[in-house]
């Protein structure tokens, strides 16, 4: 005999569960206690969103869902953000929430949610586990649903009495991942494509990738010669040394890339959805009817031909797709191999930062800085605002797993993402980008990053203003400053009274030395860049756009 709490606890462990992230609550109590008798790390956070957030990013880095746990009522709906993040990145994550006792459902109990009304839209699949002898029936489906196909959040709704019931259960066992295949028939109808194309560019993206995928996908574009790009956030999907690559499709893309996409004959969207962003809103490939020949490979049907009608679709997640292209080379050599060339040039020439702009601190010599003296394995994290346009377009990915930023534009993320990343990966750097009304959304995660004495290093770039929005607002309404405008703490003192270390870089030339003294800390860091408001992106001031330039 087993109380729920137990029996949930010995489904995470023979699912290979090694971490959990959680803000405690007596809804749970059952739970946390059956942890206690386990080698599993929990890590206890200080918001639920964070919580949420931390378990997206273990989840995107190792492809196995990220566990969280939050207790009912507002824990939960704090925890939603990290849901929506994971779902519109397809990140596999299983969110477990305290519940009321089942006697008391339907009467809007003290902090009740009826969470399979409220949470259908930001999941993959919200069920409530009334019967403790159910419990390995639920978890190893979770795991299953989390992973298979497009990945996504699962949320199980654990009522409180249900917990301490005490029960006989059958052992719960592993799930199994279920992958579709491509045919044979399909990879001879993609090298007919390829063999009569004139403008062929790949496009990667999405999920469920791995190191051997990463590397197969640059060996057949070196044996086609073909350009490849990667989708919004997805930049470490492909060295951006390698002479085929083309650059990121996504907010802010290169002129000349977006224009090479829209005039391909032949584009191969590997593992991504191309949605909103990376498509520059539908206009890179028309919807629902591309002027480029499609072959979009996806590993969920129902995403296949929702958004756009390819001319060949292929049912596979990308490290089968590409196990079935071994050996698939060109009859002849490819004729577009100079201008796969041309295209990476005009690569490395956009993302070569600026030296110069307004202010006393320039974001391109820091961004150049740093790309002298980070290591390849170095993982960058970020949230969403204007700032992330310097690690996007002016870092160089070079490896797979050196990227957790949210597809959705969710503020926030990166501070708690960083957290999670440390402590997956110690021996790696981990550096967090934040903007200065980002880092506000989950700063409170920094105390974690003390508690558990992971050096992370965070940069806040600090323009007191909510730049994305300032941007848009001086575009629409010039000159007519509402709601932007920020007030903030001293961000380096607020690093030490958490315990961190603390700097603050007014001169762009000091900020090699303030990142050298935060890297022998041994502490987590905050490095504060007063960045002038004008320089809000890198090659235009907020006066250009307020006059329309």
């Amino acid at each position: 005999m087993k109380t729920g709490g137990q029996l949930i606890v010995d489904a995470l462990v023979a699912n290979g569960v090694k971490r959990v992230a959680c803000v405690p609550g007596e809804s749970y109590l059952a739970v946390l206690d059956a942890l206690h008798d386990t080698n599993v790390d929990v890590l206890v956070c200080r918001q639920e969103g964070g919580a949420a957030m931390m378990a997206d990013c273990w989840g995107r880095l190792t492809g196995e869902p990220g566990i969280c746990m939050v207790t009912r009522g507002p824990g939960a709906t704090n925890a939603s953000a990290g849901l929506h993040i994971a779902r519109q990145d397809s990140i596999p994550m299983i969110l477990f929430i305290g519940q009321v006792q089942r006697d008391a459902r339907e009467r809007e109990a003290f902090q009740e949610v009826e969470y399979r009304r409220a949470f259908t839209e930001v999941a993959k699949w919200v069920a409530e586990i009334d019967d403790a002898r159910r419990i390995p029936e639920f978890i190893t489906r979770a795991f299953a649903v989390a992973t298979s196909g497009r990945p996504g959040p699962v949320v199980l709704a654990l009522p409180e009495d249900m917990l301490t019931d005490e029960v006989k259960a059958v052992e719960a066992r592993p799930y199994m991942p279920v992958e579709a295949h491509p045919g044979r028939k399909q990879v001879e109808e993609l090298a007919g494509l390829l063999e009569k194309a004139e403008r062929p560019l790949v496009i990667l993206g999405g999920t469920r990738w791995s190191d051997e995928s990463v590397k197969g996908i640059a060996a057949f574009a070196e044996r086609w010669s073909l350009p490849v790009s990667c989708s919004f956030r997805r930049q470490m999907l492909f060295d951006h040394q390698h002479p085929n690559y083309a650059g990121d499709s996504g907010i802010g893309i290169n002129p000349a890339l977006g224009k090479e996409i829209r005039e391909a004959d032949l584009v191969i969207l590997l593992g991504g959805r191309y949605s909103e962003m990376p498509s520059a809103t539908y206009s890179l490939m028309q919807s629902p009817y591309p002027q480029q020949k499609l072959v979009h490979v996806y590993p969920d049907p129902s995403e296949l031909g929702r958004v756009y009608r390819p001319d060949l679709a292929i049912c596979a997640a990308p490290e089968d797709f590409i196990a079935a292209l071994d050996g698939l080379a060109p009859k002849t050599a490819p004729r577009w191999a100079a201008r796969t060339a041309a295209m990476h040039e005009s690569y490395l020439k956009w993302s070569t930062p600026p030296m110069e702009g307004p202010g006393a601190v320039q974001m391109g010599p820091i961004m150049a800085w740093l790309e002298e003296n980070t290591a390849e394995d170095t993982i960058f994290t970020n949230g969403a605002g204007n700032y992330a346009t310097w690690v996007h377009r002016f870092h160089r990915f070079r490896r797979f797993g050196t990227q957790a930023a949210p597809t959705s534009g969710s503020m926030g993320y990166g501070l708690p993402a960083a957290v999670a990343a440390k402590q997956l990966h110690p021996e790696r750097e981990v550096i967090c980008f934040a903007g200065d009304g980002c880092f506000m959304m989950h700063g409170q995660e920094f105390a974690t990053a003390v508690r558990y004495k992971l050096p992370i290093i965070t940069v806040v770039v600090n323009n007191g203003i909510y730049g994305t929005i300032r941007m848009h607002q001086e575009r629409e309404y010039p000159g007519r400053v509402s709601a932007t405008d920020l007030t903030n703490p001293d961000f380096a003192a607020l690093a030490v009274a958490y315990g961190g270390h603390g700097e603050t870089v007014e001169k762009t030339e000091d900020f090699a030395a303030a990142f050298l003294r935060a890297r022998a800390s041994g502490k987590p860091a905050i490095i504060e860049v007063k960045l002038d408001p004008e320089a809000i992106t890198p090659t235009r001031t907020l006066s250009d756009i307020r006059s329309g330039k």
